[in-house]
């Protein structure tokens, strides 16, 4: 599927990736995710889009944006709209098809294989016009939930497909190692805190 000697692009649909994984029972580490392609091919950029609510003081998807944005990966964001549907309902609205697409193919004279993490049908024109210039695509996305989250018109259309659950080994993180993680975040805070309380004695 990978030859070592291609240019590779991911191109992650953030929240299309985040529901899959979750579905599944399992986080993305990142960092995991990064060295399974570096370790495919010449990984030439990896790209994440994702929506912010900028008007809220403290987003829970803003720790992992900074990471992402300091190892490896070009983040692109765009704040979410919000308006009042016909039945008045609130609704909040953070598309970043139209970003995604204008990289891909703005990439697509450099790389010779695109990964897309999305299972979004809306991208099968997309992969269509990629291959037509000559570039294979991998689609990442999961047919394991039920409904599956992979749209069959876009599996169709890819080269290649992988299910995302059989990448969990590879690139997953249970959602366990969270709370221990944050666990021992709390636990060296206070530490630090204790500490900081001596010095001032």
């Amino acid at each position: 599927m990978f030859d070592p000697r291609e240019k590779i692009a991911l191109f992650i649909d953030g929240a299309n990736l985040y529901a899959a994984a979750k579905s599944l029972g399992f986080d993305i580490d990142y960092r995991r995710l990064l060295q399974e392609f570096q370790s495919k091919g010449y990984l030439l950029r990896a790209y994440y889009y994702t929506a912010l609510a900028e008007e809220q003081e403290y987003s829970s998807i803003r720790p992992l944006i900074d990471w992402l944005d300091y190892n490896g990966y070009t983040v692109v964001t765009k704040p979410t709209k919000e308006f009042v549907d016909a039945s008045g309902r609130r609704k909040i609205k953070g598309n970043m098809d139209i970003e995604l697409a204008v990289h891909v193919m703005e990439m697509a004279e450099t790389i010779d294989h695109l990964v897309l993490f999305s299972g979004d049908g809306d991208f099968r024109s997309l992969v269509e016009a990629v291959q037509r210039k000559g570039r294979k695509v991998t689609v990442v996305s999961t047919l394991s939930t039920q409904p599956p989250m992979i749209a069959d018109e876009l599996r169709r259309q890819a080269d290649h497909f992988v299910d995302l659950a059989q990448m969990r080994d590879k690139v997953g993180r249970d959602p366990s190692e969270r709370a221990q993680r944050q666990a021992e975040r709390v636990q060296t805070e206070t530490f630090e805190d204790d500490f900081e309380e001596d010095e001032v004695l």
